[in-house]
């Protein structure tokens, strides 16, 4: 699979405009409760109904906090099968310093030839992972600073 992994980044006016459609999701959220919802497209005065999994109306809450803040945003399917270019791109790292992650054990992927091919679900699997453990450090930072009463 040929994937495309270029984040689309806000500009000011869909900063604003994401920030109005996230408050209106997360409060149909809240709301109902069931399996899947309704969404009305409306084109030109023009109304239809779309019935959507509830899981997609928590992805694009979780894309449209994302632009609110600013930040760019790509939706990639946990089965993608990432050249490293795109999986260096995902994590914002080098594309040596992801090698040495693969090389390392950290991540998982696969040999296509002579070319490292990296599941999706895996790379996501290890930024948790560090952002887990990132946490922890700068909890512990802040415990230790605490105790010498340095804040």
């Amino acid at each position: 699979m040929n994937l495309a992994v270029n984040p689309v980044t806000p500009d000011p006016q869909s900063v604003e405009v994401a920030a109005e459609a996230l408050t209106r999701v997360q409060a149909y959220l809240r709301t109902h409760q069931d399996d899947s919802a309704t969404v009305r497209l409306v084109d030109d005065n023009e109304a239809e109904q779309l019935v959507v999994p509830r899981g997609a109306i928590e992805l694009l809450a979780r894309v449209l906090a994302h632009m609110a803040n600013g930040h760019s945003v790509s939706v990639v399917p946990a089965h993608a099968e990432l050249t490293t270019q795109q999986a260096a791109q995902l994590l914002n790292v080098s594309r040596p310093y992801l090698i040495g992650l693969l090389e390392a054990g950290e991540i998982e992927y696969r040999k296509v030839g002579t070319h490292r091919r990296v599941l999706a679900g895996s790379l996501l699997a290890y930024k948790h992972r560090d952002d887990v453990r990132r946490r922890k450090a700068a909890d512990e930072l802040t415990q230790l600073a605490q105790e010498m009463d340095l804040t």
